[in-house]
């Protein structure tokens, strides 16, 4: 493929799309979790707890073996087609999604219809999120790929900052909100998602020509005994402690931080005496310091090396973030930016460090699998985490006592994601021979 490097770049442009859509379409309602305080406003009639039925939902099929299964079959079968499968998924899912909130049903009935959507938008999501960073793994091997996979997350986060900052101008604040005003963000989402489908499929024929290219296409029924795909693969590598590590980091880290982010304006509204306007901005921090330090730190990573210690240096400052958020003044907003701050920055270094450190301890015919795999483990804390958040919303009336104790599981999960990057650095240190602290290319 004649000027490789520049196709390169053309592939990660049509691979972001749906990853910004998607991103999108899972937080269109994260600034304005505060409406669903008090259902009686509401024509659709969910309240907290349903809401974080709901945002679980997104993890319940990846949970219950749909992530193994599905990313077993992308190394079976390869990205394109379990790849195109699973981006229609994702459109089906939110097609069923917007259908429940626009429905007009009991408040009952939308939630199941809207779970069972967001069940398959979850799935289809994180498999065409595998398949996406195993593409990239594929395309930039042996050159920038903490970068490319860190500017990947930048701009796929950025349909997490447009979901903050546009969902509140398209559900403006009122005193009732009709099933039109809360679908508004599904809607828009679909049309992204929609998009997205379309560069993905410009990106198979790109990859077909890829392959052929680079000599990669095996005659018919030729398949070399190295590159199989094995059952035996999924034993070594849940064997396999490095890997083990990087999974359970992944799941204690980003549940600090996506669970967090659901019920982030019922959070910091009451903690620091925001308006909904503002907290609408402080929460948009998150992704907006995504945007700019993700490809940075991945760029640093590519550069020197030391993963480990981006991993653990992340991994502390999203912890001091939420003790800011639980325990900084009452109603003094400085420590309300201040924190979020800290999470956008945490929240930065850790994936520059963690997702490309899978390749240098999995064989690339097992990306799929391994990837997939760390996901299934990470969406047990997503299903679980906000049900246990919107319960205690539900429960407690004091509202800022309700985010003070909402922040103790934040806390916590902080605590055990440093325990857990702490044995990873020490695990590195003792099997050099790895490579995961040395600069990529070396």
């Amino acid at each position: 493929m004649r000027n490789k490097a520049i196709w390169c770049w053309v592939a990660l442009a049509c691979l972001v799309v749906p990853m910004f859509a998607s991103y999108f379409f899972d937080d269109m309602f994260s600034t304005i979790s505060q409406i669903f305080r008090n259902p009686d406003a509401l024509q659709l009639g969910w309240d907290s707890a349903d809401y974080g039925f709901y945002a679980g939902g997104y993890s319940f099929l990846c949970v219950w073996g749909g992530l193994i299964i599905c990313g077993m079959l992308l190394d079976i079968f390869g990205v394109r087609l379990v790849g195109s499968i699973f981006v229609g998924l994702m459109v089906g899912g939110a097609v069923a999604v917007y259908g429940a909130l626009v429905s007009g049903l009991s408040p009952k009935a939308s939630l199941t219809l809207a779970y069972v959507g967001c069940m398959l938008f979850g799935l289809g999501s994180e498999i065409a999120g595998v398949a996406v960073t195993r593409s990239i793994a594929k395309w930039f091997k042996g050159r920038n790929v903490a970068f490319a996979m860190g500017l990947q997350l930048a701009i796929a986060r950025l349909g997490t900052a447009a979901a903050f900052i546009l969902s509140p101008v398209l559900v403006a604040q009122k005193e009732f909100y009709t099933l039109a005003d809360t679908s508004r963000p599904a809607l828009v989402g679909l049309c992204l998602l929609l998009l997205g489908g379309v560069l993905w499929a410009i990106f198979v024929a790109m990859d077909a020509r890829f392959d052929k290219a680079e000599g990669l296409v095996a005659k018919r029924g030729e398949v070399a005994a190295n590159d199989k795909f094995k059952f035996s693969d999924i034993t070594r590598l849940l064997t396999n402690p490095r890997f083990i590590m990087i999974a359970l980091l992944c799941v204690f880290f980003y549940c600090c931080i996506i669970s967090f982010k659901k019920f982030g304006t019922a959070i910091v509204i009451p903690r620091f005496g925001l308006e909904v306007d503002k907290a609408k901005w402080v929460i948009t921090m998150i992704p907006f310091f995504t945007v700019i330090f993700t490809p940075f730190f991945g760029a640093l990573v590519d550069k020197v090396g030391k993963a480990t210690v981006w991993m653990i240096a992340g991994s502390c400052l999203v912890l001091a973030a939420h003790l800011v958020i639980a325990f900084a003044p009452q109603g003094v907003a400085f420590w309300g930016y201040f924190g979020i701050a800290l999470l956008g920055v945490g929240y930065s270094l850790v994936p520059s460090a963690m997702w490309p450190s899978v390749p240098k301890i999995v064989p690339e015919k097992n990306l799929g699998t391994a990837y997939s795999l760390i996901y299934w483990i990470q969406n047990m804390g997503m299903l679980i985490v906000p049900i246990f958040v919107g319960r205690i919303f539900k429960s407690i009336s004091d509202e800022v006592v309700a985010a003070v104790n909402a922040e103790f599981i934040f806390i916590g999960l902080g605590i055990v994601a440093i325990a857990v990057a702490c044995c990873l650095i020490y695990s590195s240190r003792k099997h050099p021979e790895l490579g995961l602290d040395k600069p990529a290319g070396k």
